[in-house]
């Protein structure tokens, strides 16, 4: 699944829910009107995102989609008095005007044509744009701030959320169980990961940090919970002593049983509202506070200000770690991909089956199966993200997501691009395989290897200790470049352990990226060819940065990537003369590993057709 974190974020992509849908929407922005006026504010920005700015965010978070139709997880609207528009990534252009009333909204692309630019243009001098400083970071408000005082206009938080007094049936903040997770899938106590933090921040002096990521709340305290859908995360905030201690601050009735004694005393439980207290206290103290500029809210940071806490900025303290898988999680990463290569491998035969009977097999239909598949292994979990299960020039669509309004028949001449995953207690998944459905083109042919030659040259790569994501980038594309083609969006992206599918700090993407790839991050390998109107390609594998073996007359250590996901790729795809003898081998022993790998949990016609599958290219 593309990587939300280079040049676009992942999103769905819908057609239109038709013009009778996009009605409320106009009430909506009215009434929104109304409660800025009200306020003293000329307009007011909604972003999707939550408190604790993350991927997902439960449906009493889902403003933006409220107010817009906008479903996408990524983008901002704008709103002023007599206009308004909506922000999104190059992959949304699509989506955006088959559920946005372009008449309320003018689609705007965030880089092409972003935000900054449109405040200069519409906000005249004296007017003042109101936001929710718990929905803003502190270096996306700063940027505002700036933006605002380039033409006059002042940027002015709000002591409640316009919106929020306007959504009349919001629905209830999520209240899901919070759950141990065992120490044999986290391999590391929690204990020893809070004091090995803890002795990091008393190195660099500082008395204690605030963390608001819920993925790195529940790596931390070796908890998992289910506020939100696709990732297992509980929503809550802590704060970390330089002592190992943690404040965590979440609901009590949410606990599991017994996870107090699975926290130990060092960990102490408050209510979500006393997050403001305990950074007064801090502040009291006079003593130096860190906070992530890039993750945590304005909120936390003019909290910490008014307390006179000695605010130092750095990054959350658990995404590196967190990162860098330890061995039990690898080995639970290579365990969950096996089960989920057999789950794929069982659902590319049905799929395989159907077509050749003839039979009507739909988006919906397929995805459905897919998950019943998964399921099947009896260690599913969750999705960990919706299936972007599409057909023909469905699959064009980067993250398209499939509803009962655009799905589509699985026609025989065309091509099936699938992308899903799975969250299993060992591991999170992510694969995409692209299928023909019937004889493919010569053009699908040839882009399908072009696509494969990027992604046998990242994942057969290796590079030196210190290199980033964005130094690889190119090696995904060089094939594509050299016919005059690319991809618009990033080549991969971090993968979490039972955790969100998309994690940072790594990523590998055009975009510039100082985090060098570290052994133990697991990442995306997933470049791709999209023709508008017509089909979609993409080859994912998750692969893990593991120490390359010195080889003889070698000078320096390297690193490599270990290939996790275990499906077949379709060779009826493949070209094999544009394949050099290097990467038809790597096909060759890919597959091999596929069969020996996967073989032994399938039977009968499954294992026939894996074997099949599988067999060695055809080079001739």
């Amino acid at each position: 699944m593309s990587s939300p974190n280079s040049l676009n974020t992942s999103g769905t992509e819908h057609v239109a829910a038709g013009a009778g849908a996009v009605a409320p929407h106009a009430e909506r922005l009215a009434a929104l009107r109304a409660a800025l006026a009200e306020r003293g504010v000329e307009g007011f920005l909604v972003p999707r995102a939550d408190e604790h700015q993350g991927e997902y965010v439960p449906a009493s978070a889902q403003r933006l989609e409220w107010l817009t139709g906008f479903s996408g997880s990524a983008g901002m609207a704008a709103v002023l008095p007599a206009t308004a528009a909506v922000f999104i990534d190059g992959r949304y252009t699509l989506q955006v005007r088959n559920e946005v009333d372009t008449d309320l909204f003018t689609p705007r692309h965030l880089s092409e044509e972003p935000l900054s630019d449109w405040l200069a243009e519409t906000m005249e001098s004296g007017q003042r744009l109101g936001y929710d400083p718990w929905l803003h970071t502190e270096d996306q408000v700063r940027r505002l701030e700036k933006t605002l005082a380039g033409f006059g206009g002042e940027l002015v938080a709000l002591a409640d959320n316009p919106l929020d007094a306007v959504w009349r049936d919001r629905p209830a903040a999520p209240q899901a169980i919070v759950e141990a997770h065992d120490l044999r899938y986290a391999g590391q106590e929690s204990a020893e990961k809070r004091e090995t933090l803890g002795r990091g921040l008393q190195k660099d002096g500082v008395a204690a940090a605030v963390i608001t990521l819920p993925d790195s709340i529940a790596w931390l305290l070796n908890v998992r919970g289910g506020d939100v859908e696709r990732s297992p995360l509980p929503l809550s905030f802590a704060v970390l002593h330089a002592d190992g201690g943690v404040e965590w601050f979440v609901e009590a009735a949410k606990l599991s049983d017994g996870l107090s004694r699975h926290l130990g005393n060092a960990v102490s439980i408050e209510q979500p509202g006393r997050l403001g207290d305990a950074l007064d206290r801090l502040g009291g103290q006079g003593v130096k506070v860190q906070a992530d500029p890039a993750t945590a809210a304005r909120w936390v940071f003019e909290r910490l200000r008014a307390a006179g806490a000695e605010i130092v900025p750095g990054a959350d303290p658990c995404q590196l770690p967190k990162a860098c898988k330890n061995a039990v999680e690898l080995a639970g990463a290579r365990a969950a991909h096996g089960r989920d290569g057999a789950a794929l491998s069982r659902f590319l035969h049905w799929l395989d089956q159907q077509m050749a009977q003839g039979a009507v097999v739909t988006e919906l239909a397929a995805a459905d199966r897919l998950q019943d598949f998964r399921a099947a292994t009896g260690e599913l979990r969750d999705l960990s993200f919706d299936t972007i299960a599409g057909s023909g020039p469905n699959g064009a669509i980067v993250h398209y997501r499939v509803s009962e309004e655009s799905d589509r028949t699985l026609e025989p001449g065309g091509l099936f691009l699938c992308d899903s995953g799975g969250q299993y207690p060992d591991g999170t998944t992510d694969v995409t395989r692209t299928v023909a459905l019937g004889e493919p083109s010569q053009e699908m042919r040839q882009r399908f290897t072009l696509v494969l030659k990027g992604h046998i040259a990242l994942g057969a790569a290796r590079f030196p200790p210190g290199t980033s994501g964005s130094q690889l980038d190119s090696l995904a594309r060089y094939a594509l470049w050299q016919k005059g083609l690319d991809y618009d969006h990033g080549t991969g992206h971090g993968v979490g352990s039972y955790l969100n599918v998309h994690e940072g700090p790594q990523r590998i993407s055009k975009l510039p990226n100082s985090v060098a790839l570290r052994p133990g991050m697991i990442v995306s390998n997933e470049p791709g060819y999209y023709k508008t109107g017509a089909y979609g390609i993409r080859i994912e594998n998750l692969v893990a940065v593991t120490e390359s073996p010195r080889q003889a007359g070698e000078e320096r250590e390297m690193l490599a990537f270990e290939t996790l996901t275990l499906a077949p790729i379709d060779r009826r795809l493949v070209d094999p003369q544009l394949l050099t003898a290097e990467e038809a081998d790597w096909l060759d022993r890919y597959h091999a590993r596929v069969r020996a790998e996967i073989g032994p949990q399938l039977e009968g016609e499954s294992k026939a057709w894996l074997e099949a599958a599988t067999a060695p290219l055809q080079k001739g």
